[in-house]
């Protein structure tokens, strides 16, 4: 059953997007609205915008857009009504009971995955201290971790049995293609159904809502695979989930730190160092970057020091920074990892050593040095070339001059030849973005376009006047009884018309024409494209007036497509003056 619009109109009523948003991105106010950094897109200058007046965001970046509901979508990778749920949660209001259509139907999917990867989660946990669990707990305890540590992450084991959760979990009422759908079974070219995880130590990963979405399975010997990980399901996700992040969350550290695994978090923990977190079972990615970057501002790196860690971390950087992260880079010395190093040395000594960490860029500089012997002259200008190149991605001119310094020192160069080589590449490079900018700015017509391609008008004039009347009717829902003789079918953008009929049928019912309230009815890019309409300036002084302009111009528009001549135009015009004018002559 579909959600009671009045239900929306209350929720929306309720929830301040301004407020809302802030609980995930830093905002500054600037004029009217207020700007952040863009949580769907890695970016370092501000492009996200958020709207008090219109309860709406818009981020001229990535093109993502909406209300409250479409944030909540969009952050949480939810469905309309989940999204609904959490903004009703965090508002005070009850849901409405959910009574069929398929939208209940994924929603009861998704709420039974979850149900079955809790039930798992303490089966195996459970199963960590009975007898054919002793090997695990003995593994885990010879890695230092104590019994709190122990049940703060839930960790368990899962018995070196082909079926043993499998049974465990039809006595709890869930069958055999019930695991499969959650990731904990597997079936072979036979169709043989057996468990996914045997013989290992389990992590359950645990998103940020505190709810078992899959797990991580960890040999206790030097077979493989050493780690074995859920596959995707429609509850977890790799790339989009981090583990431990739903405990660094709450740090006070002001600082992530990044490991390679599920120990080294865990024993960072331990330690009292309560802002670890890992990637599951994958590389770093641009979600995992932007996820962190809603609750830190900074990041250390803090991986292996080996050619596979050093790789890890290279390729992480970017991506952190992008986010809009200041990064560092851990070196850990005397050790292979933070775990050891904190056996080894102590809490204190890692704790300064995390003071001392690398700046990235200095990291990188050393990195790209090791690739070249300065001896050599050859290498030595190979060398700081790339460097500069480097250097020339840094957007402070104070940045280039340090780090150009010090890439002149270990090169044996004067700074002021470094910084010349750094300014040509600079300078290359701004000539390039302006290139680039000026073919968009010769292109006008091509501006003025949806960035979705599916969405692109077919007649640039009549799409204009149609944004006009969208705008008029979300700002003046009283304008509804001046648009009587405009029909959904004269716009020429299929969306815009959608999106007329949806808020004039609103506003002849007497409820609020907010762009947010039309969520439920549009899909992720046609709100993108209209919280862009929206949120162009628009005056209500003279509103009657431009209305019946854009009308105008819609139907001209309209009349033509449809193969009207101009003369035709001005005979249809002549007709419906006639036609008013008797009709206003018969009347008594």
């Amino acid at each position: 059953m579909p959600i009671p619009e009045r239900f929306l109109d209350e929720l929306i009523a309720r929830t301040d997007i301004v407020d809302l948003v802030s609980e995930s991105v830093r905002l500054t106010k600037k004029g009217r609205n207020y700007w952040g950094l863009c949580p769907f897109h890695s970016e370092k200058t501000p492009s996200f915008s958020v709207s008090a007046d219109k309860q709406i965001f818009k981020c001229f970046g990535c093109g993502k857009g909406g209300g409250a509901i479409n944030f909540v979508m969009e952050m949480e990778n939810l469905p309309f009504r989940d999204a609904v749920e959490v903004l009703a949660k965090r508002a005070g209001l009850e849901m409405p009971a959910d009574t069929g259509g398929p939208s209940a139907g994924a929603r009861a999917r998704r709420e039974k995955l979850l149900a079955i990867n809790k039930q798992a989660a303490r089966t195996f946990h459970k199963w960590l201290y009975e007898p054919e669990g002793a090997q695990g707990l003995e593994y885990l305890r010879k890695r230092g971790l104590s019994q709190r540590t122990l049940t703060r992450f839930g960790l368990g084991f899962a018995p070196n049995r082909w079926d043993a959760l499998i049974e465990a979990l039809a006595q709890e009422g869930y069958d055999k293609r019930d695991l499969l759908d959650a990731g904990l079974a597997v079936n072979n070219k036979d169709g043989r159904i057996y468990d996914r995880f045997r013989n290992r130590v389990m992590f359950p990963i645990i998103d940020i809502r505190g709810e078992v979405i899959g797990f991580g399975g960890r040999v206790m010997d030097d077979s493989t695979p050493k780690y074995l990980n859920s596959p995707d399901t429609p509850v977890y996700n790799k790339s989009r989930n981090v583990f431990a992040l739903n405990i660094a969350k709450k740090s006070k550290a002001g600082r992530v730190i990044l490991t390679e695994g599920y120990m080294d978090t865990i024993s960072l923990h331990q330690a009292g160092f309560d802002s670890a977190v890992a990637s599951l079972g994958t590389s770093l990615t641009s979600e995992h970057a932007q996820l962190l970057s809603r609750y830190f501002p900074e990041a250390i790196i803090s991986y292996d020091g080996d050619g596979a860690g050093i790789a890890a971390a290279q390729r992480a950087i970017p991506l952190l920074e992008k986010a809009g992260l200041k990064v560092r880079v851990l070196r850990v010395t005397g050790a292979k990892d933070p775990d050891e190093f904190i056996k080894s040395y102590g809490r204190d000594a890692f704790a300064r050593l995390l003071d001392q960490s690398e700046n990235q860029v200095d990291y990188r500089l050393d990195q790209l040095r090791a690739q070249y012997n300065l001896e050599d002259d050859a290498q030595r200008v190979a060398f700081l070339q790339d460097a500069a190149q480097l250097l020339s991605t840094l957007s402070s001119p104070v940045e280039r001059e340090i780090y150009g310094g010090h890439a002149a020192q270990a090169a044996g160069v004067s700074p002021e030849v470094m910084a010349q080589e750094v300014k040509k590449a600079f300078s290359r490079r701004v000539r390039k973005q302006q290139k680039q900018q000026e073919r968009r700015d010769l292109t006008p017509a091509v501006q003025l376009q949806p960035k979705q391609r599916g969405l692109r008008y077919e007649n640039i004039r009549s799409a204009r006047a149609e944004e006009g009347v969208i705008r008029l009717l979300l700002l003046d829902p009283s304008l509804a009884g001046d648009m009587e003789q405009l029909r959904e079918e004269d716009f020429s953008s299929p969306l815009l018309g959608k999106a007329y009929a949806l808020l004039l049928r609103r506003a002849r019912d007497g409820l609020s024409t907010q762009l947010p309230l039309l969520a439920g009815e549009l899909t992720g890019e046609e709100m993108d494209h209209l919280a862009y309409v929206a949120g162009q300036p628009e005056s209500l002084a003279n509103s009657r007036r431009s209305l019946a302009d854009y009308i105008a111009v819609i139907r001209g528009e309209a009349l033509k497509r449809s193969g009207v001549s101009g003369d035709d135009l001005l005979l249809a015009a002549q007709q419906k003056n006639f036609q008013k004018k008797a009709y206003m002559e018969e009347t008594p």
